[in-house]
């Protein structure tokens, strides 16, 4: 007999919730493309808890919780940004040359770093 990889099933409950999260988040994005700031800062909210519910659902599985808590950090940075963007602010030097715009840099590193430990050490 053939070695078979395990299979990773989802619920249709939570799919459902997977897939209204990618709503929310194409509304956010939308939103800060168009300029839509009252729509583009309510769908955060929802956008984000999502993420945090589906990545607490996937917390016993490493490699899932992993990527969710990289998207977690990635939909704030990207959160911050549009706020910054929408506040005008965004460009405004806080110290040296970074700019408000420029912190966001540091939820999308801690991300990246996350996916990175996960590539090189865990799934070794």
């Amino acid at each position: 007999m053939e070695n078979q990889s395990p299979v990773y099933t989802i619920p249709l409950s939570f799919r459902k919730l997977e897939n209204l999260h990618i709503l929310f988040w194409l509304l956010k994005d939308i939103s800060w493309c168009f300029i839509w700031k009252p729509l583009g800062v309510a769908v955060i909210f929802p956008t984000l808890i999502i993420a945090i519910v589906i990545a607490f659902h996937t917390r016993k599985i490493v490699s899932e919780l992993c990527h969710n808590v990289a998207i977690v950090l990635w939909i704030s940075a990207d959160s911050y940004w549009m706020v910054v963007e929408f506040l005008g602010v965004d460009t405004q030097i806080i110290v040296y040359s970074i700019t408000y715009k420029d912190l966001a840099i540091v939820p999308f590193s801690v991300g990246i770093l996350i996916l990175v430990y996960y590539y090189l050490y865990l799934n070794s």
